[in-house]
């Protein structure tokens, strides 16, 4: 039907057509105020032509274009837009179950100690929700803000991979996994033929699979963005192709972390979230229940990004790494794979420089010797501090791109300050 049949009304059923009570912009119109009249306002079919027209064009393309091609999950990309520290209610999980809590102790000085002014300020600047300082195996500072608390969930984005690397360790020290050097084609059969024959699980861990994975956050068709939103992640990870000798190139890649999940699974025949919850959380003596985001009910758990709990619980994982793996004596990883860990990978970076800042999906600080943390995209942050026999834990919604001694200058204080502790 064309628009022309409008542009002179000449018998108005008002019953079905008009706009009896209000105008377009809420003041009081006649009765025989109709919607055909709006239209024939000039400015109307103005805004009409130039900006409903185009939209609803575009909305009608991207709808064809995600159906058609199967990408759905970009509906879902485009309505939630950024990704959020509350992820975990837009998405289906996975619990990772409790046993016996055990209460971290409070040191005699909790709270007495404080962040300096200028660090207390940027915490605030970046919108941080949670500090916690533990250091002698007991709490010495804690601060909440924005609503959040002690028992508050919070995504942890790429920390994610740093625990997903602890179970990987677990696997080893129980002989499911027999070494980091074994084939990741031992475990999935993708990875037999070509290039990807080559592909061990040590090149996993230290991002230097050689795959072509985009690790866009931004662009709404990137491999990153269907893993996120999508609703199958294994076929997302297992989508990308190994371009590059494996062992060769260090390259961030989230896929690579989904990939050791995927190996872990097969090994261990048991969710990634059942693993971590009879290996991890219920040993550590967690006080809350996590979650672990997966791709649908009952699906396969996001190990890259998507692990959610509390800032007290976060603090666990961080107590373990800086005991060399144990917990209260008792070993939970591999001793040796501990150490690798957190040991430069120093495999060729993108400057073609040896990679002195990145272990087994474990962070590095060379400016500050033996200091080592997880990290995730708004902020999450894990430190350890072995010289300090501290542990930090810094949650929140954004972080600052400025670098100081090679870090994020959040990380770089908070270390200052726990050195001076």
């Amino acid at each position: 039907m064309s628009l022309a049949r409008f542009s002179e009304p000449k018998s108005i059923d008002h019953e079905t057509l008009m706009i009896p009570a209000t105008g377009p912009f809420g003041k009081l119109v006649s009765p025989n105020y109709s919607v055909y009249s709006v239209y024939n306002l000039p400015f109307m079919k103005k805004i009409f032509k130039w900006f409903i027209l185009p939209i609803l064009f575009i909305v009608v393309v991207f709808s064809a274009f995600a159906l058609v091609t199967g990408r759905t999950y970009l509906f879902k990309a485009v309505y939630y837009n950024f990704a959020d520290i509350d992820d975990y209610k837009i998405f289906t999980n996975d619990t990772v179950r409790t046993a016996t809590p055990q209460p971290w102790p409070v040191s005699q000085q909790f709270n007495k100690v404080t962040p300096p002014d200028a660090l207390n300020k940027l915490l605030e600047e970046i919108k941080t929700t949670a500090v916690l300082v533990v250091r002698n195996d007991s709490l010495l500072y804690e601060k909440y803000w924005d609503g959040y608390d002690a028992s508050s969930l919070s995504g942890s984005f790429s920390v994610a991979k740093s625990i997903t690397s602890i179970l990987v360790g677990v696997a080893i020290k129980e002989g499911k996994i027999k070494s980091v050097d074994e084939p990741v084609g031992n475990y999935l059969p993708e990875y037999k033929e070509g290039l990807a024959a080559n592909l061990k699980i040590r090149d996993l861990l230290t991002m230097s699979s050689g795959s072509n994975w985009d690790e866009s956050y931004s662009n709404p068709l990137s491999v990153t963005t269907e893993a996120y939103y999508g609703n199958d992640v294994p076929k997302a990870a297992k989508s990308v192709k190994i371009v590059k000798e494996p062992g060769t190139y260090h390259s961030y890649k989230s896929g690579d972390t989904e990939l050791l999940a995927l190996v872990l699974q097969k090994a261990t025949g048991k969710s990634l979230s059942q693993y971590a919850s009879e290996k991890l959380w219920q040993p550590l003596g967690a006080e809350h229940a996590a979650l672990w985001s997966t791709d649908h009910k009952n699906g396969t758990a996001k190990a890259y990004c998507c692990f959610n709990t509390n800032a007290r619980d976060f603090a666990r994982i961080g107590q373990l790494m800086l005991d060399s793996g144990k917990w209260k004596g008792t070993a939970i990883i591999d001793s040796a794979y501990y150490s690798q860990s957190i040991t430069p990978c120093n495999i060729p970076d993108e400057s073609h420089r040896p990679c002195n800042y990145y272990g087994y999906q474990w962070w590095l600080a060379p400016y500050y010797p033996g200091v080592f943390y997880a990290r995730g995209i708004l902020g999450q942050y894990i430190i350890v501090i072995p010289s300090k026999n501290i542990v930090v834990v810094r949650l929140g919604h954004k972080r600052k791109d400025d670098l100081v001694n090679g870090l994020k200058k959040e990380v770089n204080d908070l270390i200052l300050w726990a050195l001076q502790l």
